[in-house]
């Protein structure tokens, strides 16, 4: 289950770590843009990418989302890719981002189609740090 910091994070304009596992067993990591339903964490990408197939091959993911005021709070989340959600919602909800974090619609152009990848969690540890 999701903590009320993760999910607080995750709502917020935090940027988050994303790591899967390549076919090799080595972990690929990339800032993403992270979204929460309350349920799971929300990774919005495209089918073509690394991450895809990966996630495809073996569905566990770890999120770490950093506060962007305060990089000494942070969430870890390890979970499984339960769901991939295609089509309109996942390119309303990629909108729905770029607004978020940049303030308009997103502007990159889509060279596959849009994914929403559900993570639903299985370790959540959230970490506040006296500065």
């Amino acid at each position: 289950m999701l903590t009320d910091q993760t999910i607080t994070l995750a709502k917020g304009a935090n940027f988050a770590v994303f790591s899967t596992v390549l076919p090799s067993g080595r972990i690929q990591s990339q800032v993403m843009w992270i979204d929460t339903d309350g349920e799971h964490l929300l990774i919005n990408t495209e089918l073509h990418r690394q991450k895809v197939r990966n996630i495809e091959t073996d569905p566990t993911a770890t999120v770490t989302i950093f506060d962007a005021t305060s990089s000494y709070q942070y969430s870890e989340v390890r979970g499984t890719v339960v769901d991939m959600v295609r089509g309109p919602e996942a390119r309303a909800h990629i909108d729905a981002l770029s607004q978020k974090y940049v303030g308009s619609p997103y502007k990159n152009t889509i060279q596959s189609e849009r994914v929403i990848l559900k993570i639903a969690p299985d370790r959540v540890r959230d970490v506040t740090v006296a500065a």
